[in-house]
């Protein structure tokens, strides 16, 4: 229940005044709502209308006037009221109706807005230890269900306060029978405790089988080529079928405990009614408007107490989906970059002048886990230099130059810029010093020029095709349809592997970075391109600071420094030249493994 207080605070702060006006603006509808029967039958009584064989009815001297009016004219002046009161009730229904919306809809815009800002803010390292499916689920399907949640709560207190100036309403009526009722509300609800402990089970079923159906769906998606070309779509559809079996067992549970808990309130009303009517009638000797309007009465009160179950149940069903969105943000604030502000894109990006370093570096993923996966680096990467780290696989390479980046910060040691460590204020000027080029190249399902436009909004016609022309993409891209307005397709999948790592290196180049990192960006060029986009680094790196992985070692031999990593140290450091000679060596060992596979 915390966690639902937690978020409803948040929609207290947001909404102030406006909340407190919806819900009295509720209260008003409901009780509106229910005058519009309950004085109908006194006020008719007290004009001297027979009701059954009733008499004259209840004493009520606020209408006591209308004995002495003609009884048509009481008639039409009754029945005016009831419409004046119904057209009431709507109006005020279709006010707080909008109101909620706007409420409800600000509410939910700032909460997406606060979890995706805190989710962006986290740490690289964040990201790695997370399914992308599963914070997918959250921001999607889990938090509507947490705005769902926050709606029937708001509900909840709605029918509690009207259920309140009911019973009061009833108590004026008769005392004796709102008591009865009460005892008899009491008891039931301890008895439906089990309905809510239930819910709240179904509600941790529901989550779980939710995440399971979108990490299914999202990795069978990303596998597609595979799944097509293994020839597995009987296997997957044979999943599909045994998991939506779960699910349609899990509605049918939800759904019965639904129905045998409205079961329950609506048999005991029957019984409670009919066995108010006998008392009544029986005992208490009462007829008339009167013995009309307690059964009004009740029959209106006890279906709020089956309301306030539902809603209770509904409660309990969403609640884990409040912990897990509440679990998440905590998980974020924890893991928050230090140094990420608002307004990031008007930072002005840091000059590297002499050089990046990483002195006395160790890093592990865990902290609790026994192995490094750097120990003991210090490297000097020089300003305006090509700068090369080669190794075999799972020797460190990205995670030092994830280091190296700033994606994420050492266990100890430090990583510095021009002689000053990356943290704090500096960090973010020096991220947005960096252009990076990933092995597995991504592009956004949008057109071309919105691929490259989105590192630098402002990007003229020219700067745009001076980037490609310098990934050796402007052919390709002339080529096209519609230029640089063709659509590339999800991940670019209309593209080749090439052209899609030449785009993602142009849309690095164009930013003007002072640090360009490229993760075996021409491992998908063919032979001409690579040779093409090796001579553009040559003339580049005099003017930009080149840090590349390579995997390929035929294509560093220009690089003005080679580190050689090894089960998380630099065991060599040198010139392509000098390390090819040293016998014995890793950075040898590499090459001949590599001349050999040639």
């Amino acid at each position: 229940m915390q966690a639902i207080i937690y978020y409803i605070r948040q929609l207290h702060h947001l909404s102030g005044v406006k909340l407190y006006l919806n819900l009295f603006g509720m209260v008003i509808s409901g009780l509106l709502e229910s005058s519009a029967i309950l004085l109908l039958v006194p006020m008719l009584g007290m004009a001297g209308i027979q009701i059954s064989g009733a008499g004259a009815g209840i004493n009520l001297p606020v209408f006591s006037f209308l004995t002495d009016l003609p009884q048509s004219t009481v008639l039409v002046m009754v029945l005016g009221a009831y419409v004046l009161i119904i057209l009431s009730q709507n109006l005020i229904s279709r006010s707080v109706a909008i109101r909620n919306v706007d409420i409800q809809q600000s509410y939910s815009r700032e909460l997406r807005y606060e979890v995706y800002s805190e989710l962006l803010r986290s740490e690289w390292s964040f990201f790695l230890k997370k399914r992308t499916s599963d914070l997918i689920n959250i921001m999607t399907t889990e938090l509507a269900r947490v705005l769902a949640g926050i709606s029937s709560f708001l509900q909840f207190l709605t029918s509690l306060l009207f259920t309140l100036v009911q019973i009061g309403f009833a108590f004026w009526l008769s005392p004796s029978m709102t008591l009865g009722v009460l005892v008899c509300a009491v008891l039931l609800s301890v008895f439906s405790r089990r309905f809510i402990r239930k819910a709240k089970k179904l509600g941790s079923r529901s989550s779980l089988l939710g995440k399971m159906y979108l990490a299914g769906i999202t990795d069978q998606l990303n596998g597609i080529k595979d799944i097509k070309s293994n020839t597995l779509e009987s296997s997957r559809l044979a999943w599909l079928h045994e998991f939506t079996a779960e699910v349609k067992n899990e509605q049918l549970d939800y759904t019965r405990l639904r129905s045998n808990s409205q079961l329950l309130y609506k048999m005991s009303s029957a019984l409670l009614i009919a066995g108010f009517i006998f008392v009544s009638f029986r005992f208490l000797h009462a007829e008339g408007p009167h013995l009309l309007l307690v059964i009004l009465v009740f029959a209106r009160l006890w279906p709020t107490f089956a309301t306030l179950q539902s809603l209770m149940e509904q409660l309990a069903a969403v609640l884990p989906s409040f912990r897990q969105l509440q679990q998440l943000q905590a998980e974020c604030r924890e893991a928050a970059e230090r140094g990420q502000t608002e307004g990031a894109e008007t930072v002005a990006p840091l000059k590297l002048r002499q050089g990046l370093e990483a002195r006395n570096v160790n890093f592990r993923y865990q902290p609790d886990h026994p192995e490094y996966s750097l120990q003991q680096v210090n490297v000097f990467i020089p300003a305006n230099r090509m700068t090369a780290v080669v190794g075999r696989s799972g020797a460190g390479k990205s995670t030092l130059v994830d280091l190296l980046m700033g994606l994420m910060q050492p266990e100890s040691g430090e990583i510095l810029a021009d002689g000053r460590p990356i943290s704090g204020e500096r960090l973010l000027p020096f991220r947005r010093s960096i252009g990076y080029v990933a092995q597995d190249p991504f592009l956004y399902n949008a057109t071309i020029r919105d691929n490259l436009t989105m590192i630098k909004p402002d990007a003229s016609e020219e700067e745009l095709w001076e980037a490609l022309e310098f990934a050796s993409s402007a052919d390709f891209v002339r080529a096209l349809p519609e230029g640089l307005d063709t659509l590339i397709g999800d991940r670019g999948v209309r593209l080749s592997g090439g052209e899609r790592q030449r785009l993602v290196l142009a849309r690095a180049i164009i930013r003007k970075p002072s640090i360009l990192v490229l993760d075996e960006a021409t491992s998908a060029l063919d032979t001409e391109n690579e040779k093409k986009i090796q001579e553009a680094l040559e003339r580049l790196k005099h003017s930009v600071t080149l840090i590349i992985i390579a995997h390929r070692l035929s294509t560093i031999r220009g690089a003005d420094q080679i580190l050689v990593i090894d089960q998380g140290r630099v065991v060599q450091q040198g010139v392509y030249g000098g390390l090819a000679s040293e016998k014995g060596g890793m950075f040898s060992r590499l090459l001949g493994s590599q001349e050999e596979a040639m």
